[in-house]
């Protein structure tokens, strides 16, 4: 028996192979609305680690929007995180690749413009987002090394000399944040106080002076170092190393400027070759407007994450 085929005046009605539907729209809603799940979801979709415990800490952390579409799906979204009336970071801007080529990122990115009009403004870009970013006038400054893995002790130890390292506490928070003011360029008291709060942390100390730290919490897969702030890589290698030797087995990430030097050749070391890279990029002031220019002023060795800075 041959086919029913259909027709209409005549003609036969067939299906096309592919139908291209673009015809839809996009609403902002505040993050702090979305269920946890959701974001998650979310990023996992574009392949991110962040776990929605990731997600509730930089919504205690800043503001952001969502898009969502007519039923509600989260297709993007964006953060900011402000740091005194002058200043501000942008992160988890997530949209997919096709969205983003119908404009949505921008889209997303002009929406946090309105908010926090006239600050200065830095980002850590994707490779993937940073055509967005120069379209939207932001300065190329450093690389960032993602550098992760399974920690392990390195076998070669170096001597090491004036080596007061011990646990941080609550007391320690306000020299914490006056270092990472230095090293940063801006005060993030609030954060500072927030990292501390998820953290466990290791310093440096000259008598009682803390010279140098890090922090570390969970995150991702695993645990992430970060902030480091130390004088020299030395310095950054002693406190971090402890962190290392509690985590070892485990996954460990440090997100770091550092492409040469001491530091940078113990990470691979202990386990966290470079994995990926991201650029830091400005909009506003440089990242040389921030510094001092002291060649011993402690230094960000590892950022807190690429959301935060």
């Amino acid at each position: 028996m041959s086919p029913v085929r259909q027709s209409f005046r005549g003609n036969e009605l067939k299906p096309s192979e592919s139908l291209k539907i673009d015809a839809f729209s996009m609403h902002i809603a505040d993050i702090e609305g979305i269920e946890l799940d959701r974001l998650h979801a979310h990023s996992l979709s574009v392949g991110w680690p962040h776990r929605a415990e990731d997600w509730q800490f930089l919504r205690e952390s800043g503001h952001g929007f969502v898009a969502l579409d007519e039923i509600d799906r989260v297709l993007g979204s964006a953060m900011w995180f402000e740091h005194g009336p002058d200043f501000a970071t942008v992160g988890m801007v997530i949209t997919s690749p096709r969205l983003q080529t119908l404009g949505a990122a921008q889209w997303l990115m002009k929406r946090v413009f309105e908010k926090i009009p006239g600050r200065d403004l830095r980002l850590n870009a994707t490779r993937a987002a940073r055509r967005l970013y120069l379209s939207l006038d932001f300065q190329p400054e450093r690389t960032v090394y993602q550098c992760q893995g399974i920690a392990r002790v390195p076998t070669t130890v170096r001597p090491e000399a004036r080596r007061d390292i011990r646990t941080l506490d609550a007391s320690d928070m306000s020299a914490a944040i006056e270092l990472d003011t230095t090293g940063f360029g801006v005060r993030r008291m609030a954060l500072v106080e927030k990292l501390f709060a998820h953290s466990a942390g290791y310093g440096l100390f000259d008598g009682n002076k803390l010279t140098a730290f890090a922090l570390c919490r969970p995150f991702g897969r695993g645990h992430v170092v970060g902030p480091v702030l130390a004088e020299s890589d030395a310095d950054a290698v002693a406190v971090i190393r402890p962190h290392v030797v509690d985590h070892s087995g485990s996954f460990l990430r440090v997100d770091t400027p550092m492409d040469s030097g001491e530091f940078a050749a113990f990470l691979p070391h202990a386990g966290m070759p470079v994995f990926d890279t991201v650029q830091t990029m400005s909009l506003g002031k440089r990242l040389a407007d921030f510094s001092d220019g002291g060649s011993t002023r402690p230094k960000t060795y590892a950022l807190a994450s690429q959301t935060v800075g």
